[in-house]
Protein backbone atom coordinates (compact mmCIF):
# COMPACT_ATOMS: atom_id res chain seq x y z
CA UNK A 1 0.00 0.00 0.00
CA UNK A 2 1.59 3.27 -1.15
CA UNK A 3 1.48 6.23 1.22
CA UNK A 4 2.26 9.14 -1.10
CA UNK A 5 -0.30 11.93 -1.32
CA UNK A 6 -1.12 13.50 -4.68
CA UNK A 7 -1.21 17.25 -4.01
CA UNK A 8 -4.47 18.91 -4.91
CA UNK A 9 -3.61 21.92 -7.03
CA UNK A 10 -6.13 24.59 -7.72
CA UNK A 11 -7.97 25.17 -10.98
CA UNK A 12 -5.93 24.28 -14.06
CA UNK A 13 -2.89 22.72 -12.45
CA UNK A 14 -0.95 20.16 -14.45
CA UNK A 15 -0.69 16.82 -12.65
CA UNK A 16 1.95 14.22 -13.47
CA UNK A 17 0.35 10.83 -12.73
CA UNK A 18 2.62 8.00 -11.66
CA UNK A 19 0.63 4.79 -11.23
CA UNK A 20 1.96 2.12 -8.91
CA UNK A 21 1.74 -1.46 -10.23
CA UNK A 22 -0.15 -2.34 -7.01
CA UNK A 23 -2.96 0.05 -7.87
CA UNK A 24 -5.93 -0.76 -10.08
CA UNK A 25 -5.43 0.07 -13.74
CA UNK A 26 -8.22 1.44 -15.94
CA UNK A 27 -9.45 -0.71 -18.81
CA UNK A 28 -7.12 -0.80 -21.82
CA UNK A 29 -7.46 2.30 -23.99
CA UNK A 30 -9.49 4.28 -21.44
CA UNK A 31 -8.17 7.65 -20.27
CA UNK A 32 -9.77 8.41 -16.87
CA UNK A 33 -11.23 11.92 -16.58
CA UNK A 34 -9.83 14.38 -14.06
CA UNK A 35 -11.37 17.27 -12.18
CA UNK A 36 -10.46 20.89 -12.84
CA UNK A 37 -7.92 20.67 -9.98
CA UNK A 38 -6.31 17.50 -11.35
CA UNK A 39 -7.81 14.73 -9.20
CA UNK A 40 -9.39 11.55 -10.65
CA UNK A 41 -13.01 12.42 -11.44
CA UNK A 42 -15.37 9.94 -9.74
CA UNK A 43 -18.42 12.21 -9.62
CA UNK A 44 -21.91 11.21 -10.65
CA UNK A 45 -24.63 8.70 -9.87
CA UNK A 46 -23.66 5.04 -9.46
CA UNK A 47 -25.36 1.71 -8.83
CA UNK A 48 -24.27 -1.76 -7.62
CA UNK A 49 -27.55 -3.68 -7.91
CA UNK A 50 -26.59 -7.32 -8.45
CA UNK A 51 -27.20 -10.91 -7.38
CA UNK A 52 -23.51 -11.02 -6.50
CA UNK A 53 -23.14 -10.89 -2.71
CA UNK A 54 -20.30 -10.18 -0.32
CA UNK A 55 -19.65 -13.88 0.37
CA UNK A 56 -19.92 -16.69 -2.17
CA UNK A 57 -23.12 -18.66 -1.82
CA UNK A 58 -23.09 -22.50 -1.63
CA UNK A 59 -24.62 -22.76 -5.12
CA UNK A 60 -21.35 -21.40 -6.62
CA UNK A 61 -17.97 -23.13 -6.49
CA UNK A 62 -15.64 -20.55 -8.05
CA UNK A 63 -15.15 -16.80 -8.21
CA UNK A 64 -15.29 -16.13 -11.97
CA UNK A 65 -17.87 -17.93 -14.13
CA UNK A 66 -18.88 -17.96 -17.78
CA UNK A 67 -21.97 -16.19 -19.08
CA UNK A 68 -23.88 -19.49 -19.26
CA UNK A 69 -22.84 -20.38 -15.71
CA UNK A 70 -23.85 -16.92 -14.50
CA UNK A 71 -27.30 -17.30 -16.07
CA UNK A 72 -27.75 -20.72 -14.45
CA UNK A 73 -26.69 -19.39 -11.06
CA UNK A 74 -29.11 -16.45 -11.47
CA UNK A 75 -31.99 -18.88 -11.99
CA UNK A 76 -30.95 -20.73 -8.81
CA UNK A 77 -30.41 -17.58 -6.73
CA UNK A 78 -32.60 -17.25 -3.66
CA UNK A 79 -34.01 -13.88 -4.76
CA UNK A 80 -35.01 -15.34 -8.14
CA UNK A 81 -36.59 -18.39 -6.52
CA UNK A 82 -38.42 -16.25 -3.98
CA UNK A 83 -39.82 -14.03 -6.75
CA UNK A 84 -41.01 -17.11 -8.62
CA UNK A 85 -42.61 -18.52 -5.48
CA UNK A 86 -44.31 -15.23 -4.63
CA UNK A 87 -45.77 -14.93 -8.13
CA UNK A 88 -47.76 -18.12 -7.61
CA UNK A 89 -48.74 -17.70 -3.96
CA UNK A 90 -49.34 -13.98 -3.53
CA UNK A 91 -52.65 -12.42 -4.48
CA UNK A 92 -55.37 -10.38 -2.80
CA UNK A 93 -57.02 -13.26 -1.00
CA UNK A 94 -57.03 -14.75 2.48
CA UNK A 95 -55.93 -18.15 1.17
CA UNK A 96 -52.84 -16.84 -0.62
CA UNK A 97 -51.88 -14.75 2.42
CA UNK A 98 -51.97 -17.83 4.61
CA UNK A 99 -49.76 -19.74 2.16
CA UNK A 100 -47.30 -16.85 1.93
CA UNK A 101 -47.07 -16.51 5.72
CA UNK A 102 -47.07 -20.24 6.46
CA UNK A 103 -43.39 -20.32 7.52
CA UNK A 104 -44.10 -17.64 10.19
CA UNK A 105 -40.74 -16.05 9.40
CA UNK A 106 -40.87 -12.51 10.76
CA UNK A 107 -37.48 -11.76 9.15
CA UNK A 108 -39.00 -12.08 5.67
CA UNK A 109 -40.64 -8.66 5.96
CA UNK A 110 -41.66 -7.88 2.35
CA UNK A 111 -42.59 -10.08 -0.55
CA UNK A 112 -40.68 -9.78 -3.81
CA UNK A 113 -42.91 -7.05 -5.23
CA UNK A 114 -41.11 -4.53 -3.00
CA UNK A 115 -37.56 -5.73 -3.70
CA UNK A 116 -35.05 -4.82 -6.41
CA UNK A 117 -32.01 -7.10 -5.95
CA UNK A 118 -31.26 -7.37 -9.67
CA UNK A 119 -31.60 -10.33 -11.98
CA UNK A 120 -27.99 -11.08 -12.92
CA UNK A 121 -24.55 -11.54 -11.42
CA UNK A 122 -22.14 -8.60 -11.65
CA UNK A 123 -19.23 -8.20 -14.01
CA UNK A 124 -15.97 -7.03 -12.39
CA UNK A 125 -13.08 -6.29 -14.76
CA UNK A 126 -15.04 -8.05 -17.49
CA UNK A 127 -15.67 -11.26 -15.49
CA UNK A 128 -18.92 -12.53 -14.00
CA UNK A 129 -18.25 -12.76 -10.26
CA UNK A 130 -20.05 -14.90 -7.68
CA UNK A 131 -18.82 -12.91 -4.66
CA UNK A 132 -17.26 -9.55 -3.90
CA UNK A 133 -14.70 -11.36 -1.71
CA UNK A 134 -11.69 -12.39 -3.82
CA UNK A 135 -9.31 -13.36 -1.01
CA UNK A 136 -9.62 -15.91 0.62
CA UNK A 137 -10.09 -17.98 -2.52
CA UNK A 138 -13.21 -19.70 -1.14
CA UNK A 139 -15.02 -16.35 -1.23
CA UNK A 140 -15.85 -16.48 2.48
CA UNK A 141 -14.99 -13.88 5.11
CA UNK A 142 -12.42 -15.43 7.51
CA UNK A 143 -14.32 -14.83 10.73
CA UNK A 144 -12.99 -16.24 13.97
CA UNK A 145 -15.20 -18.96 15.43
CA UNK A 146 -16.48 -16.53 18.06
CA UNK A 147 -17.31 -13.84 15.50
CA UNK A 148 -19.01 -16.30 13.14
CA UNK A 149 -21.17 -17.61 16.00
CA UNK A 150 -22.17 -14.05 16.89
CA UNK A 151 -23.74 -13.63 13.43
CA UNK A 152 -26.63 -15.78 14.66
CA UNK A 153 -27.99 -12.97 16.75
CA UNK A 154 -30.83 -13.09 19.22
CA UNK A 155 -33.83 -10.90 18.50
CA UNK A 156 -33.67 -8.57 21.49
CA UNK A 157 -36.87 -6.60 22.12
CA UNK A 158 -36.23 -5.47 25.69
CA UNK A 159 -36.02 -1.75 25.00
CA UNK A 160 -35.45 0.87 22.31
CA UNK A 161 -31.68 0.90 22.91
CA UNK A 162 -31.19 -2.66 21.66
CA UNK A 163 -33.22 -2.38 18.45
CA UNK A 164 -31.01 -2.03 15.33
CA UNK A 165 -30.30 1.40 13.90
CA UNK A 166 -31.74 0.37 10.53
CA UNK A 167 -35.12 -0.40 12.09
CA UNK A 168 -35.27 3.20 13.28
CA UNK A 169 -34.22 4.33 9.78
CA UNK A 170 -30.98 5.84 11.09
CA UNK A 171 -28.35 3.68 9.33
CA UNK A 172 -28.51 1.39 6.32
CA UNK A 173 -29.30 -2.27 6.97
CA UNK A 174 -27.78 -3.50 3.68
CA UNK A 175 -24.27 -2.19 4.19
CA UNK A 176 -24.76 0.82 1.99
CA UNK A 177 -21.91 3.26 2.47
CA UNK A 178 -20.11 0.91 4.83
CA UNK A 179 -17.67 0.34 6.14
CA UNK A 180 -17.52 -1.79 3.67
CA UNK A 181 -19.75 -0.59 0.79
CA UNK A 182 -22.17 -3.38 -0.11
CA UNK A 183 -25.35 -4.08 -2.05
CA UNK A 184 -28.71 -5.18 -0.74
CA UNK A 185 -32.24 -6.05 -1.73
CA UNK A 186 -33.14 -2.57 -3.05
CA UNK A 187 -32.08 1.10 -3.32
CA UNK A 188 -28.48 0.32 -4.33
CA UNK A 189 -27.80 3.83 -5.59
CA UNK A 190 -25.03 6.31 -4.76
CA UNK A 191 -23.95 9.83 -5.57
CA UNK A 192 -20.31 10.94 -5.42
CA UNK A 193 -19.39 14.63 -5.20
CA UNK A 194 -15.80 15.91 -5.00
CA UNK A 195 -14.18 19.20 -3.97
CA UNK A 196 -10.45 19.87 -3.62
CA UNK A 197 -10.75 19.22 0.11
CA UNK A 198 -13.25 16.35 0.42
CA UNK A 199 -15.24 13.56 -1.20
CA UNK A 200 -18.92 12.99 -0.38
CA UNK A 201 -20.63 9.62 -0.94
CA UNK A 202 -24.41 9.70 -0.53
CA UNK A 203 -26.17 6.34 -0.26
CA UNK A 204 -29.83 6.17 -1.21
CA UNK A 205 -30.61 3.41 1.32
CA UNK A 206 -31.52 5.27 4.52
CA UNK A 207 -29.66 8.35 3.25
CA UNK A 208 -26.23 7.46 4.70
CA UNK A 209 -23.65 10.15 3.92
CA UNK A 210 -19.87 9.82 4.13
CA UNK A 211 -17.76 13.00 4.19
CA UNK A 212 -14.16 11.99 3.46
CA UNK A 213 -11.55 14.74 3.96
CA UNK A 214 -8.58 14.64 1.60
CA UNK A 215 -5.31 14.59 3.53
CA UNK A 216 -4.88 15.09 7.24
CA UNK A 217 -5.07 12.57 10.05
CA UNK A 218 -7.74 10.53 11.82
CA UNK A 219 -9.56 12.05 14.78
CA UNK A 220 -9.39 11.15 18.45
CA UNK A 221 -9.62 7.41 19.11
CA UNK A 222 -12.15 7.92 21.91
CA UNK A 223 -14.69 9.46 19.50
CA UNK A 224 -16.26 6.88 17.22
CA UNK A 225 -18.19 8.03 14.15
CA UNK A 226 -21.18 6.78 12.20
CA UNK A 227 -19.67 5.28 9.06
CA UNK A 228 -16.23 5.38 10.64
CA UNK A 229 -13.42 7.93 10.69
CA UNK A 230 -12.28 8.18 7.04
CA UNK A 231 -9.31 10.00 5.49
CA UNK A 232 -8.65 10.05 1.75
CA UNK A 233 -5.74 10.66 -0.59
CA UNK A 234 -5.08 10.30 -4.31
CA UNK A 235 -2.48 8.06 -5.90
CA UNK A 236 -2.38 8.25 -9.67
CA UNK A 237 -5.87 7.55 -11.00
CA UNK A 238 -7.10 6.14 -7.69
CA UNK A 239 -8.81 7.58 -4.62
CA UNK A 240 -7.60 5.70 -1.53
CA UNK A 241 -9.66 5.92 1.66
CA UNK A 242 -8.61 4.58 5.07
CA UNK A 243 -11.36 4.14 7.64
CA UNK A 244 -11.09 3.29 11.34
CA UNK A 245 -13.17 3.55 14.52
CA UNK A 246 -16.81 3.12 13.41
CA UNK A 247 -19.60 3.57 15.92
CA UNK A 248 -20.08 0.16 17.62
CA UNK A 249 -23.88 0.49 17.37
CA UNK A 250 -23.89 0.23 13.58
CA UNK A 251 -23.38 -2.76 11.32
CA UNK A 252 -19.79 -2.69 10.16
CA UNK A 253 -17.08 -5.05 8.97
CA UNK A 254 -14.55 -3.54 11.39
CA UNK A 255 -14.40 -2.77 15.09
CA UNK A 256 -12.41 -0.06 16.88
CA UNK A 257 -9.35 -2.32 16.44
CA UNK A 258 -9.73 -2.65 12.66
CA UNK A 259 -8.95 -0.74 9.48
CA UNK A 260 -10.64 -0.63 6.08
CA UNK A 261 -8.66 0.47 3.01
CA UNK A 262 -10.74 1.31 -0.07
CA UNK A 263 -9.58 2.10 -3.61
CA UNK A 264 -11.83 3.82 -6.17
CA UNK A 265 -10.60 3.84 -9.79
CA UNK A 266 -12.48 4.82 -12.96
CA UNK A 267 -12.28 1.55 -14.88
CA UNK A 268 -14.20 2.85 -17.89
CA UNK A 269 -16.53 5.69 -18.83
CA UNK A 270 -19.45 4.00 -17.03
CA UNK A 271 -17.70 1.96 -14.30
CA UNK A 272 -15.77 2.51 -11.08
CA UNK A 273 -13.64 -0.36 -9.84
CA UNK A 274 -14.02 -0.50 -6.05
CA UNK A 275 -11.37 -2.55 -4.24
CA UNK A 276 -11.14 -2.98 -0.49
CA UNK A 277 -8.97 -4.62 2.16
CA UNK A 278 -10.31 -5.38 5.65
CA UNK A 279 -7.98 -5.85 8.62
CA UNK A 280 -9.24 -6.60 12.13
CA UNK A 281 -7.54 -9.26 14.29
CA UNK A 282 -10.37 -9.18 16.84
CA UNK A 283 -12.94 -10.74 14.48
CA UNK A 284 -10.94 -12.23 11.57
CA UNK A 285 -8.24 -14.87 11.35
CA UNK A 286 -6.57 -12.95 8.50
CA UNK A 287 -6.98 -9.84 6.39
CA UNK A 288 -9.39 -10.23 3.46
CA UNK A 289 -9.96 -8.43 0.17
CA UNK A 290 -12.75 -7.75 -2.25
CA UNK A 291 -13.59 -6.14 -5.59
CA UNK A 292 -16.85 -4.59 -6.80
CA UNK A 293 -18.09 -2.64 -9.81
CA UNK A 294 -20.08 0.59 -9.43
CA UNK A 295 -21.98 1.23 -12.67
CA UNK A 296 -22.98 4.66 -13.94
CA UNK A 297 -26.68 5.41 -13.47
CA UNK A 298 -28.88 7.83 -15.41
CA UNK A 299 -31.24 8.02 -12.45
CA UNK A 300 -30.59 10.41 -9.54
CA UNK A 301 -30.62 9.36 -5.90
CA UNK A 302 -34.10 9.77 -4.49
CA UNK A 303 -35.09 10.62 -0.94
CA UNK A 304 -35.36 7.59 1.32
CA UNK A 305 -37.73 8.05 4.23
CA UNK A 306 -39.21 5.43 6.54
CA UNK A 307 -40.60 5.25 10.06
CA UNK A 308 -41.71 1.64 10.40
CA UNK A 309 -39.59 0.86 13.45
CA UNK A 310 -40.47 4.18 15.07
CA UNK A 311 -44.22 3.74 14.65
CA UNK A 312 -44.01 0.07 15.65
CA UNK A 313 -41.92 0.56 18.79
CA UNK A 314 -44.90 0.53 21.23
CA UNK A 315 -46.01 -2.82 19.80
CA UNK A 316 -42.44 -4.18 19.84
CA UNK A 317 -42.04 -3.32 23.53
CA UNK A 318 -45.51 -4.64 24.35
CA UNK A 319 -44.57 -7.95 22.72
CA UNK A 320 -41.39 -8.08 24.79
CA UNK A 321 -43.34 -7.59 28.02
CA UNK A 322 -45.73 -10.39 26.96
CA UNK A 323 -42.78 -12.73 26.32
CA UNK A 324 -41.46 -11.90 29.80
CA UNK A 325 -44.80 -12.68 31.47
CA UNK A 326 -45.05 -15.96 29.59
CA UNK A 327 -41.43 -16.90 30.30
CA UNK A 328 -40.68 -17.33 26.59
CA UNK A 329 -37.03 -16.98 25.51
CA UNK A 330 -35.98 -14.57 22.78
CA UNK A 331 -35.49 -16.30 19.44
CA UNK A 332 -32.51 -16.25 17.01
CA UNK A 333 -32.99 -14.16 13.90
CA UNK A 334 -33.95 -16.35 10.95
CA UNK A 335 -32.74 -15.83 7.39
CA UNK A 336 -35.26 -13.83 5.31
CA UNK A 337 -35.63 -16.60 2.71
CA UNK A 338 -35.43 -19.55 5.05
CA UNK A 339 -36.85 -22.62 3.32
CA UNK A 340 -36.58 -21.36 -0.28
CA UNK A 341 -35.34 -24.22 -2.50
CA UNK A 342 -32.31 -23.25 -4.62
CA UNK A 343 -31.36 -26.75 -5.78
CA UNK A 344 -30.27 -27.14 -9.38
CA UNK A 345 -33.23 -29.34 -10.31
CA UNK A 346 -35.79 -26.59 -9.70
Amino acid sequence: MNRSLLPLAVAAAVVVVVVSPALAQPAAGFAPPVTSWGAPDLQGFWNNTSLTSMERQPIATKLAVSEDEAEQLARMNVYSRAASSDSTTSSLSWESSQRLLADKNTSRAYNSFWLDPGSAYAKVKGEYRTSWVVDPLDGLIPYTDKARAALTRIQAFDGPEVRPQSERCLMSFTGGAGPVMNNGSYNNNYQIVQTPDAVMILTEMIHDVRIIPIGGAHGAANISKWGGDSVGRYEGATLIVETVNPNPKQRSYITSAGKLTERFTRWSEDQILYKFTVEDPTIYTAAWRGEMTLRSSKQPVYEYACHEGNYALPSILAGARLFERQGRPEQPIRQPFNGIDVSEGQ
